[in-house]
């Protein structure tokens, strides 16, 4: 079988820096926030066009953390795209704000953002769009709105690791950028890890505020902001205890284990060619994918697609699969229920309908194997697969 995405095959062509890596990690003793996490952290902002990384447990935590950075919460509202995974709603409905989704656009699959604005109100505090399948939403009409109504955005980059957007590194363009390191994304771990990117100094404390149980002299920084007072935080004595032993809000614990960052720092440099070669793939599903039956994916003229997943909208989707899985080509669905028709959130009050294109590709959309070492014969298999379907 030709699997959807292959980690072992990355591990393989690094094993012996990877190896080394972990074993200086270990040798260490410093298995958090030590200095590989913090050499990451400069090194990802670097590469992201930002002044500041925090990193943190996963994903989810990033938005979590930032969302709360942010001071949003109960009674609050953040909208965001019915087409994505299910942690970028959780993450608004963990800090107590209400989720509001709007439809993903039928072309590209990124959050329309012609229906955002209708969709403010007053409860409305930020915007989180979501970088769907490794290309950019439109960030330009995004950020516009968010001036205008005084907004943050949030972006959420779990899939979008080295996009780019008119020439730009996706999270480097709202309030926040949070990213997923699952091991399966284009630049992945060995286990969880995220990162909160921003440029913005204060945000960057809160942040480190909130991955550790609100404590310390950046907690005490969420507290007088919580509370809409001013302090002198370099007042702060701890009377030689540890820090981590003042809190000031309720936070997290959260943190990009050093292990994985080291990992994470060995494949950085690697990101780009990766990259590349996962659009040099797309180019030949692009060209030699002739199947009248199959609808390929459209990349918007703004964006350099990173494809983190390569998905294709098909009618009978099901047998499509079963057909495919004949050939010995793996499949996937990349996700079959859209955020408004979560059972979770039946109380908002969505009914099926609402947002058709989310409900669409969600019925109809499937991912074919998608990663930087595929071999030749693999896509030309793969292809030669896809066109001999009769549907």
């Amino acid at each position: 079988m030709i699997p959807l995405m292959n980690v072992t095959k990355q591990y393989e062509h690094l094993e012996q820096e990877l190896d080394a890596a972990a074993l200086r990690v270990l040798h260490s003793g410093k298995y958090i926030l030590g200095e590989d996490e913090q050499e990451f952290e400069k090194e990802f902002a670097a590469y992201c066009g930002v002044k500041y990384a925090v990193g943190v447990g996963n994903g989810t935590d990033a938005l979590v953390i930032a969302l709360s950075a942010a001071g949003i919460g109960t009674g609050d509202e953040v909208i965001t795209s019915a087409m994505s995974f299910f942690a970028t709603a959780e993450a608004i409905a963990a800090v107590g704000a209400k989720p509001v989704f709007v439809d993903c656009r039928r072309d590209t699959y990124v959050i329309d953002e012609t229906a955002i604005e209708s969709k403010i109100n007053e409860h409305t505090k930020a915007i989180i769009p979501v970088h769907l399948y490794g290309q950019c939403a439109n960030m330009d009409t995004i950020l516009n709105i968010a001036q205008k109504h005084h907004l943050y955005v949030i972006e959420d980059c779990a899939q979008a690791a080295g996009a780019l957007y008119h020439g730009k590194k996706a999270g480097s363009f709202g309030d926040m950028g949070c990213v997923s390191f699952f091991p399966t994304k284009n630049l992945g771990c060995a286990g969880d890890g995220g990162m909160i990117l921003t440029d913005n100094e204060e945000l960057y404390s809160l942040c480190q505020a909130y991955r550790v149980h609100g404590s310390g002299t950046n907690g005490l920084l969420a507290y007088s902001r919580k509370k809409g007072i001013s302090v002198d935080t370099s007042a702060l004595d701890f009377h030689g205890n540890l820090p981590k032993y003042y809190n000031f809000v309720i936070g997290h614990n959260s943190r990009l284990d050093t292990l994985q960052a080291a990992l994470l720092r060995v494949k950085l440099p690697h990101l780009d060619g990766w990259n590349a070669r996962r659009r040099e793939i797309a180019k030949r599903y692009q060209q030699e994918i002739t199947n009248p039956k199959v609808k390929q994916p459209i990349c918007d003229s703004a964006n350099t697609h990173i494809f983190y997943v390569y998905v294709l909208e098909v009618e009978n989707r099901a047998a499509f699969r079963e057909y495919l899985e004949k050939q010995g080509v793996t499949t996937g669905v990349y996700f079959p229920v859209p955020l408004h028709l979560q059972k979770v959130f039946e109380e908002l009050g969505y009914q099926e309908g609402d947002l058709p294109n989310a409900e669409y590709l969600a019925d109809h959309g499937v991912a074919i194997p998608m990663f930087a070492e595929l071999t030749e014969h693999e896509i030309g298999k793969i292809i030669q697969s896809i066109n001999a379907w009769e549907g």
